[in-house]
């Protein structure tokens, strides 16, 4: 329904442009916005006006108003004096919030829509009804962005997005839990998932200024159809998850570019021991020391050069020969070679997986 604000800010408007006060009342006669100086009205004036059949009627020089939500009577609008221009300007006030009412369930309406939709909540036949008499269109590219926020219910986010998509109406902002932000945005013919990382870099510049919020963002595959809004949802989710577990570093996640962090998050987690046991026994690579632990990841930094690794770790170069020697006796990979190099790579990062999935239970 139509906020308390809203509608304080309509008749505001109207009182500057006309010089003359409205209230607008509730069926019991309460004060809902005012511009007028005095206490109120008596609620019996307002609820005997409510039950009688007249859509405008004048009491005690007020013209007093029905404002109707189909054809039920919402509220009670209220201008002051009985003159002509007083009662002109009552009826274009009813026209006006009868149109925001409007304008509001429709909103409503569409945001709930969004959201059965994100959840793959809807048949098809009903995706595409109710899609038509939304006015959304079926057939255009879209992207789904989730932003991801570090506290709970953070509400200056979400003014701060919806005020950055106001002058777009076809791209809709809605949640579905307390932490994440969802942006189906709609894209032009021309736009390319350069665009989208454009795009998600700005929420982030923007989010971190104005809102003072630390995100994270990731979005999904581009989609043609409607019906397959709720795919590049889960994209967009998946990719959050993943970035959590593999690219902790990064603040932006595409779903098309999860590399192989996407292939192990959908491994089922006894497939991942009985390659972890196949590659290492029951020495774990976290087991390692941390010393240990730098060496490699700086050496796979680097793309497998000792001469730079070394240079960066501030170590001879015999040194570090010696300590990816220690690893290869212990684990019986040397990782100066491709092929041991991707299997131990692959490893660790099945061993950051299984253990997010642990956290998880």
């Amino acid at each position: 329904m139509v906020s308390n604000q809203v509608l304080q800010k309509t008749i505001d408007e109207l009182r500057a442009i006309t010089r003359i006060d409205l209230c607008v009342l509730s069926l019991e006669g309460q004060k809902v916005a005012s511009t007028f100086s005095e206490e109120g009205f008596e609620p019996e004036y307002v609820r005997e006006f409510v039950k009688s059949p007249a859509d405008s009627q004048v009491l005690q020089a007020y013209h007093f108003f029905k404002i109707y939500d189909d054809q039920n009577v919402e509220y009670v609008l209220v201008t002051s004096g009985g003159s002509e221009d007083a009662y002109m300007i009552g009826k274009i006030a009813v026209c006006e919030i009868q149109n925001l009412i409007v304008a509001y369930k429709e909103r409503l309406d569409k945001n709930n829509f969004i959201q059965n939709l994100l959840l793959d909540n809807l048949l098809l036949v009903d995706i595409y009804n109710r899609a038509k008499k939304l006015r959304i269109d079926t057939e255009t590219r879209r992207v789904v962005f989730i932003v991801e926020t570090k506290y709970e219910k953070d509400n200056s986010a979400m003014e701060t997005i919806k005020s950055l998509y106001a002058s777009k109406p076809k791209d809709y902002i809605t949640a579905i839990d307390e932490k994440n932000i969802i942006i189906v945005k709609e894209i032009k013919e021309a736009e390319t998932y350069e665009d989208l990382d454009h795009v998600a870099k700005t929420l982030v510049d923007m989010l971190n200024v104005e809102a003072m919020s630390q995100v994270r963002v990731s979005y999904g595959n581009i989609i043609h159809e409607i019906k397959d809004v709720s795919r590049s949802y889960k994209e967009a989710k998946m990719a959050l998850e993943v970035g959590k577990i593999f690219y902790a570093d990064k603040i932006i996640v595409p779903y098309n570019n999860l590399g192989i962090g996407r292939l192990i998050y959908q491994l089922p987690i006894p497939l991942c021991q009985m390659f972890m046991k196949e590659v290492f026994g029951e020495q774990l690579p976290d087991t390692f020391d941390e010393e240990t632990l730098t060496t490699i990841n700086k050496f796979f930094e680097n793309n497998l050069n000792v001469s730079e690794t070394s240079r960066q770790l501030y170590v001879h170069r015999n040194t570090l020969v010696y300590r990816l020697e220690k690893l290869q006796k212990s684990t019986g990979l040397d990782i100066r070679v491709f092929d041991d190099a991707l299997t131990f790579k692959i490893a660790m990062m099945v061993v950051s997986y299984m253990k997010y999935m642990e956290t998880q239970d």
